[in-house]
């Protein structure tokens, strides 16, 4: 029988063997984290996440951490909804495991070895690379790298357990001991900064993927610990190699601030590299060489540099910034510290704190050569555009990988030829130098450009996109420049699609409907359209088309033409067609300016007519319609002087204002007067005297009754246009005056509002009945600019690049300007029969390669619009083909050749641009012209595939001393012939079907 005291006795020894056994069991588990090894690992082993084609119905993005801000993680949700908004679509996703979605909602950080280096990388069509924007740009890419004093010194001070082998389970994430302490520490001494108790795995999770890179609370400590643990037995390494792995990812991540003109800096090698000017490579040999080798002072300062480093990661921007005296004094109470603990020697130590820590200057780059960035820097422009990224330094530092169409090494050799043709022996042997090309003197100040696009089944690719302007802005995709006739080929693709309208609407008409409609038409399109009906009621549109290229229009200069509001004469390049009457195809082989004037003058008809009422609105006087016309054109004619004042007068104070009103107007004193009192009505006699004597000399001044001329003109006896007409100064100009002396700079759009009323007075005159010419006349203005603008939206539906067309015949040579890449856009157009095709420069996206966030992305197929028939873009290549075969492009004759020595068809258009600004005085003399630019261009099309854009440009007053021509343009594809052809030949075997598009018109 037990007692109660035996009873008691086997209690306590149970309780001590309990106690005993608990101790035994959490010194197994300190020594060897037996446990934890296996819970971890068999946990991470669950956390596992597949890549698969499409979108992924499982996966978590995560929403804060430095690192995961950084390489756009954060963002991937607003990437993929912006790119599939944009023509992309998710070719392949990661899929996450349940258990890791529950981890990640939990807080957890998926388990996966990061890349050393991450940033934006651009490849080329064949892989080659374009861009790398990868950091850190210098980094231990292995562990045997790392210099075993720079090792020896990071684990004494940060983690001095890590590579100690205790147990092969052993959780390298904690030391308990160091964080028992700092737990201590925070207990005992509240608010004061003290040891910390993380190891490196830890302090990475923290800088990683803590929020703001900062450990918050207990909560987000206990996440730092799970998530290391997790991430540390996940690794499919032994235990020592997934230590060693903690080092290297540590010394190549730590934060270490950031410097102005480089960005954030990560890494001991990107550290050492901007902070001390010490490359990574010359410190692992410094810090690996005897004492033979390397000084011990050379030694000292290199250690004594990375050493900083490694302390300075507590508080990077404070010590490596404005803290830097601390930094020299942690760092030194440290050498003391690691010398006293056998780390370093005394010598190295005593050499280390004799030396200052010698911070070098804000890096001076190299200049960039924007020529070899120029189609690189349109690949990063788009990103930004399709990703919503704020800056390029952003864009830069995504984890993104992006496979272009480009051809990179066509791309550097045609590079490298425009280069060369700024060199003046090269220029003569290549056919620059001559009549109508250049001359000595005149290389340096030309800049030239390319811009080839291929048609292939995934869409019209860019191939070659540069120029050798170095600058940032790109003449292919940023410009407007007068691009001269080029213009034609727009004109002309306008000319035949109205022909082809006229022909869809009245070719089912009856022989009797067509004479009728013939009676009634009244512009020369439709006439000879229905004219060409009657002839052949089973005429074919392409007959029709060709018929159409046959017309003939005179090329006499001698007419003048009614147009943007005022007569114009136009001149032909070549005298020589003066006296000819040609086809339209012999014009555009010649380029003959005064057959497409003409030309648009019959497009302009068509379309005024087209406006409904417009033939009433000229013939009836009676017409209701008139005076709205009238309204429209005091409005628009108004602005339009209302905004030459404005532009005069915006940059001007008070006194100045005055000032150069005061010069608006002839000294006489009847003038000026009126002028003051306009715009100065309070104004006493004094104020008055005082604006006089801006213009009138003291004797004109004596001579002068002032007070008789204040009482003479004083503004409530005459009305806005009286007033104009006794100061000679535009009654706008002189209310634009007034609203500026008597409001504080108001803003231009508050001043046109302000003046719709006084614009409508300016021209009251307008509407009287006696002013029936005048009116007829502005009626005539308003329904050219109404035509011009439908003519514009033909235009735009073939890319026309810009808002709006000068309302004049002048634009069909080039007034209204344009833009090499709108040129290739409807070259491309021509080339896939009339169907408009995106251009396309990115193929594919990589976001977060190698980690769970794997997402790709895709260009969806091209889905093309019908814009032109394809009768017309084939009647079109064929007149462009003359243009090389008998025209203003002969030079490329039988240039271009397939692999068994054929002929491939060449076709474009040449075009000069001189941009002058001329200034015309009384009687329509010349009395200033300053020169602008001059272009010459070449958009053309190779075979079946090829398309694109030559330009050479000179900008500037300079530009008035060069005369070359389109010529030009033409010689430099000839001289880039040779590069292009290795690519097209090696394109040639590739399918060429064309994409699909809507149903022919």
């Amino acid at each position: 029988m037990i007692t109660w005291k035996r009873a008691k006795k086997y209690c306590l020894f149970a309780v001590l063997f309990v106690l005993v056994a608990l101790i035994g069991l959490v010194t197994f588990e300190y020594n060897t984290s037996y446990f934890q090894s296996h819970y971890f690992t068999k946990f991470a082993a669950s956390l596992d996440y597949e890549i698969k084609d499409g979108p992924s119905d499982s996966i978590a993005f995560p929403s804060h951490g430095p690192y995961n801000i950084q390489n756009g993680y954060t963002r991937l949700p607003d990437f993929s909804s912006r790119l599939q908004q944009n023509g992309f679509d998710i070719s392949k996703q990661s899929r996450f495991a349940e258990p890791l979605m529950r981890y990640s909602r939990w807080g957890g950080n998926p388990p996966y070895q990061t890349p050393p280096q991450t940033g934006l990388t651009i490849f080329g069509e064949n892989g080659s690379t374009l861009f790398s924007a990868r950091e850190p740009q210098s980094y231990f890419r292995n562990y045997a790298e790392i210099p075993p004093l720079l090792l020896k010194s990071l684990l004494f001070i940060e983690n001095r357990e890590l590579l100690v082998e205790k147990s092969p389970t052993k959780n390298p994430v904690v030391e308990w001991d160091r964080l028992t302490q700092a737990a201590f520490s925070r207990v005992l001494h509240p608010g004061e900064s003290g040891p910390g108790g993380s190891t490196l795995a830890t302090q990475m999770e923290k800088y990683r993927y803590s929020p703001r890179g900062l450990t918050s609370d207990h909560n987000e400590k206990l996440r730092q610990l799970v998530s290391a643990s997790v991430r540390y037995y996940h690794s499919d390494k032994s235990s020592r190699d997934a230590r060693k792995m903690i080092v290297l990812d540590y010394l190549n991540s730590t934060p270490l601030s950031g410097r102005a003109g480089y960005g954030e800096i990560h890494g001991i090698g990107d550290g050492l590299k901007r902070w001390y000017g010490i490359d990574l490579k010359y410190a692992n040999y410094v810090l690996t060489s005897t004492s033979d080798t390397v000084g011990i002072n050379e030694k000292a300062r290199v250690y004594k540099a990375a050493l900083s480093l490694l302390l300075s990661q507590r508080r990077p921007s404070y010590y490596l910034l404005e803290g830097r005296d601390e930094l020299e004094k942690l760092t030194t109470s440290y050498l003391r510290i690691l010398a006293k603990n056998g780390i370093v020697g005394a010598a190295l130590r005593d050499a280390a704190i004799t030396q200052q820590l010698t911070f070098v200057g804000r890096e001076v780059l190299p200049p960039t050569s924007f020529v070899e960035r120029k189609a690189i820097n349109n690949v990063r422009n788009e990103l930004l555009t399709r990703l919503g990224v704020n800056s390029l330094y952003t864009l830069d530092r995504l984890d993104l990988t992006v496979n272009t169409t480009i051809a990179g090494e066509t791309q550097a050799k045609v590079e490298s030829l425009l280069k060369q043709a700024t060199n003046l022996d090269y220029a003569k042997d290549s056919g620059l130098m001559g009549e109508r090309l250049l001359r000595e003197g005149q290389l340096s100040a030309l800049s030239y450009s390319v811009l080839l696009y291929e048609r292939t089944p995934r869409g019209n690719v860019l191939r070659v996109q540069t120029d050798n302007l170095n600058m940032p802005f790109d003449m292919n995709t940023g410009s407007k420049l007068d691009l001269g006739s080029t213009a034609k080929l727009r004109t002309l693709i306008t000319y035949l699609d109205i022909i082809e309208k006229v022909y869809l609407k009245y070719r089912e008409f009856s022989s009797k409907d067509l004479l009728f409609a013939r009676n009634v038409a009244e512009d020369p399109l439709r006439r000879w359209t229905i004219d060409q009906l009657i002839a052949n009621p089973k005429i074919e549109l392409m007959a029709l088309l060709d018929a159409a290229m046959q017309r003939k229009y005179s090329a006499n200069p001698g007419e003048s033409f009614f147009t943007a509001g005022g007569l114009h004469k136009f001149g032909n390049f070549d005298k020589l067609d003066n006296s000819r009457t040609l086809t339209v195809a012999d014009a555009l082989y010649r380029s003959v300016n005064l057959v497409f004037v003409r030309m648009m003058r019959d497009v302009a008809r068509y379309y005024t007519l087209e406006i409904p009422g417009s033939r009433e609105v000229l013939l009836d006087r009676g017409e209701p319609r008139r005076q709205d016309y009238l309204y429209r054109f005091a409005d628009l004619e108004g602005n339009i002087y209302l905004n030459q004042f404005y532009n005069q007068y915006k940059q001007l104070n008070a006194p100045s204002i005055l000032q150069h009103l005061a010069s608006r107007t002839k000294p006489f004193p009847g003038r000026l007067t009126m002028a003051f009192r306009s715009v100065r009505p309070d104004a006493d006699v004094a104020a008055l005297n005082s604006f006089l004597t801006m213009r009138l000399s003291a004797d004109e001044l004596a001579e002068a009754d002032v007070d008789k001329l204040y009482r003479q003109y004083d503004p409530e006896r005459f009305n806005s246009n009286d007033r104009a007409y006794l100061s000679r100064v535009h009654p706008l100009e002189l209310w634009l005056v007034r609203y500026l002396l008597e409001n504080d700079n108001p803003s231009h759009s508050t001043i046109v509002e302000a003046s719709a009323a006084v614009r409508q007075d300016a021209y009251s005159w307008l509407t009287k009945s006696r002013k029936q010419r005048a009116q007829d006349r502005s009626i005539r203005i308003l329904l050219e600019r109404d035509a011009f603008v439908a003519i514009h939206h033909q235009w735009k539906r073939m890319g026309y690049p810009f808002g709006s067309l000068i309302a004049s015949y002048a634009t069909a040579l080039g007034a209204s300007a344009d833009r090499p890449l709108a040129l290739a856009e409807l070259m491309g157009i021509l080339v896939n029969d009339g169907i408009r095709v995106p251009f396309r420069q990115i193929d594919s996206l990589k976001f977060a390669s190698g980690t769970p966030y794997e997402t790709a992305f895709e260009r969806a197929s091209p889905v093309g619009e019908r814009v032109l028939s394809s009768e017309i873009s084939q009647t079109v290549r064929n007149a462009l083909a003359g243009v090389v075969e008998n025209g203003t492009a002969r030079r490329l004759k039988g240039l271009f050749l397939d692999a068994s020595g054929k002929p491939i068809q060449v076709g474009g258009k040449t075009g000069t641009g001189d941009h002058k600004i001329k200034s015309y005085g009384a009687g329509g003399r010349l009395i200033a012209e300053e020169s602008v630019n001059r272009n010459a261009i070449f958009s053309f099309y190779i075979g079946d595939r090829f398309f694109g854009v030559i330009l050479a440009h000179v900008g500037g007053a300079t530009s008035g001393g060069f005369e070359f021509t389109s010529g030009l343009a033409t010689q430099l594809l000839k001289i880039i012939q040779p590069v292009l052809a290795p690519m097209m030949r090696e394109n040639a075997s590739a399918e060429t079907d064309k994409p699909k598009g809507d149903a022919p018109r």
